[in-house]
């Protein structure tokens, strides 16, 4: 049974065996998996790399990324991770009855069939408790693990179910996602961890080949009546790929075939994702009447997210080009329909068009992520890398409180107010209190979902290069131990406030000289520049086709900056509407707002949740957001007149690397935006702010200067406005 509510639970074997480890350069252990591993301030850096063979090949990806616990947090990343760790993400597990209670541990709460909670929690713990060292952290994913192996039955299923009914693949597909961080994290628990994969691929293998049990629902099955697993089959594929490759163990076939089967069985269902990511079939925009004659699994918002990870997944073990040139199709018809100014899909349950009321779910945006960085690897283009980034940056954030204790389900890129609103007809099959900060203010998957998000953005930001370089990818500040060819451990620290500055400041120690690589951003400004050790002065960056700007680096201690420029940018949408971005970062009109807080509700009956579901503490609340009075949030917009606004201590807490901590809080990031606006008539329809594209634009009293902020950091905010010519304003005043 799990831990008592608010019990101080210990953990006193788990960490029996562990030692710390120094890291000499250029050493490394052989065996079975080499592996090196760096104390750093007493966290875990681990370094591995894979020996065994295996029958078949896979496409291999243009940047690989390091092994999970190689890549760690510093400054304003390291912040955010600790506040994750502080905060829900990181307490759920003391109380939240999805995952406290869950029944793969003992207890008996599951909020559906699919049994999918506590493996999307485990799914995003394990990385945020090893990308960050948290020793608390690891200290619950190790008991997870431990549980669900040593209760793992005698046919190999894991999990607690136990008949055909209520056995469904897709919450394995998670708890494998989770099984291979931690199998690579902690290599004293990488021979438990493959052995119980392979007997359970071998038993996943039987049932499919028995017309597709676990996957297709046959009569009297329960486990996923609606058809999410067979939308999803291709996510076992990175799990298997991972085992066919690092530990084969002469059942390569079986591996091979599972995935197969999988695919299989979704285009029995009627999934497959190749008839969907195509100019003709895709929708443009879905409305009630829109023709539509495939399945609904792809206009599901987070079906969506993770389907774009399809082709690339069958890629893989074909080598097929058409597919990667599908993957390539599927992120551009994506992008020029549905996809949100932050970065994220446009879509409640289900997708429509660019309505930007009409709200973004949390999950969305976690899975974006991921895909964007896992098609990135693959194809290599550096829009992806700008992708991920993006929503990273904007559409995440935005819907996580500061403090990391509460989240919306939905978000709106306008969104005057938080609240419950008096109808739920804005969305589909999405309640009215989903734009509300709280515990769960719609369905749970996104409580235990979302943590996901930045840890595996992290473990993806540094990356091995087909040339034996070693690449910073995504600019966040955090350190990388590699090991590059059979001799060159190498060390790399990237001091910066990226996204709100745009320097990067590297100190680099290797046994042997190597390239070290640094994504610029395709805003980048063509001023920007690069120095290195030895380097007289700045030069100008010239980034190759992939967009990288190499850095030689010599044997030893040695250092390098990037510094990147940006001005701000004005992207045009329909009906005479813009949004402004500076660099990384969406900007939008901050609305200060006032703050009433409530008994967190439940999702499904609306009534307050009992105290064991809720944190001992009370710091599991839910907010309403209501902008203060007077403040203006129907505006216009003359995008011809913005202003950068930096303040002096600005400019110094970006040198010595730190910044205010929360930093997604309104004034928190320290550059802003003056943006020459008026206030205008704006209507509201169905008590949210209507599209600015459906009414006309009058203007009320005079131009002014409006405070414009980063998107994240502006819980209230209006990111798409029209577009009118104004007389000039003074925006320094």
């Amino acid at each position: 049974m799990a831990p008592g509510i608010g019990d101080q639970v210990s953990f006193p074997v788990l960490y029996a065996n562990r030692s710390s480890y120094t890291l000499l350069l250029g050493a490394m252990l052989l065996g079975r998996v080499s592996v090196a591993l760096v104390a750093l301030g007493g966290s875990q850096v681990v370094l591995s790399e894979p020996t065994d063979q295996n029958d078949y090949t896979l496409v291999q990806p243009v940047y690989k990324p390091l092994d999970l616990g190689s890549v760690k947090p510093l400054g304003w990343f390291k912040d955010q991770l600790e506040l994750e760790a502080q905060g829900l993400s990181g307490n759920m597990f003391d109380f939240y009855r999805f995952v406290h209670d869950s029944r793969y541990i003992g207890g008996s709460t599951e909020y559906s069939a699919l049994d999918e909670a506590s493996p999307y929690w485990f799914n995003g713990l394990v990385p945020l408790a090893f990308g960050l060292g948290d020793e608390r952290i690891r200290g619950q994913v190790k008991y997870y693990l431990d549980y669900i192996l040593d209760h793992q039955q005698e046919d190999g299923w894991i999990g607690f179910e136990t008949t055909q009914a209520t056995r469904g693949l897709w919450a394995r597909c998670l708890l494998l996602l989770g099984l291979i961080q931690y199998a690579e994290a902690d290599p004293t628990q990488t021979e438990r961890i493959v052995d119980a994969m392979h007997r359970y691929v071998v038993l996943a293998h039987d049932m499919l080949k028995n017309n597709y049990t676990g996957l297709l629902v046959h009569d009297g099955d329960i486990f996923d009546t609606a058809g999410f697993g067979v939308g999803r089959t291709h996510e076992m594929h990175i799990p298997l790929q991972w085992l066919l490759e690092r530990y084969p163990r002469n059942n390569s076939q079986i591996i091979w075939e599972t995935m197969d089967l999988m695919i299989e069985g979704g285009v029995l269902w009627g999934a497959d994702w190749r008839t969907f990511w195509t100019d003709e079939a895709y929708p443009k925009v879905l409305y009630d009447t829109t023709p539509y004659d495939l399945s609904w699994v792809f206009i599901h918002g987070v079906n969506m997210a993770e389907g774009l990870r399809y082709t690339l997944s069958l890629y893989r073990n074909s080598g097929d080009p058409a597919l990667k040139a599908q993957t390539r199709k599927a992120v551009d018809l994506l992008t020029s329909y549905h996809r949100s100014l932050a970065g994220t899909i446009i879509g409640d349950e289900y997708i429509s068009d660019l309505n930007p009321s009409r709200g973004a779910e949390l999950c969305i945006a976690a899975e974006v992520m991921f895909s964007a960085a896992y098609i990135y690897q693959y194809l290599g283009d550096n829009d992806l890398a700008d992708w991920a980034e993006q929503t990273a940056f904007n559409a995440f954030p935005v819907s996580v409180s500061a403090d990391w204790w509460s989240h919306q389900y939905v978000q709106q890129e306008n969104q005057p107010w938080s609240r419950n609103l008096t109808t739920d007809e804005l969305w589909w099959d999405v309640g009215s209190y989903s734009n509300v900060f709280g515990l769960e203010p719609n369905y749970p998957c996104c409580t235990v979902n979302h943590p996901q998000a930045y840890p595996k953005f992290l473990a993806n930001s540094f990356a091995t290069t087909s040339s034996g370089g070693l690449a910073h990818l995504f600019l966040v500040p955090g350190t990388a131990a590699a090991q590059l060819g059979d001799d060159n451990a190498v060390f790399v620290t990237a001091n910066t406030t990226y996204p709100f500055g745009h320097t990067i400041a590297y100190t680099i120690s290797a046994a042997s000289s190597f390239d070290l690589y640094v994504r610029i951003p395709t805003w980048a400004g063509a001023d920007s520049t690069v120095s290195s050790s030895g380097s007289a002065d700045p030069a100008p960056v010239s980034p190759d086709e992939r967009g990288l700007q190499r850095i030689a680096v010599p044997a030893g201690e040695s250092t390098a900056s990037v510094q990147l420029t940006a001005e701000p940018r004005v992207v045009e949408r329909a009906n005479g509407t813009a949004a402004v971005y500076y660099g990384a970062l969406l900007y939008a009109l901050a609305i200060p707002h006032d703050t009433a807080s409530f008994s967190p509700i439940n999702y499904r009956s609306g009534a307050v949740l009992p105290a064991n579901t809720t944190d001992p503490s009370g710091r599991t609340r839910d907010y309403r957001l209501t902008p203060q009075s007077g403040t203006v949030w129907n505006i216009a917009i003359d995008p011809r007149q913005i202003e950068v606004v930096r303040t002096g201590a600005a400019e110094e807490k970006e040198e010595e690397g730190s910044l205010p901590n929360p930093i997604w809080e309104l004034g928190a990031p320290p550059v802003e935006l003056r943006v020459a606006a008026v206030e205008i008539d704006w209507p509201i329809v169905m008590d949210t702010a209507a599209d600015p594209g459906t009414f006309n634009v009058t203007a009320r009293g005079e131009p002014f200067a409006a405070r414009f902020v980063p998107y994240g950091s502006s819980k209230l905010h209006m990111a798409l406005l029209p577009v009118l010519e104004l007389d000039e304003v003074d925006l320094k005043g």
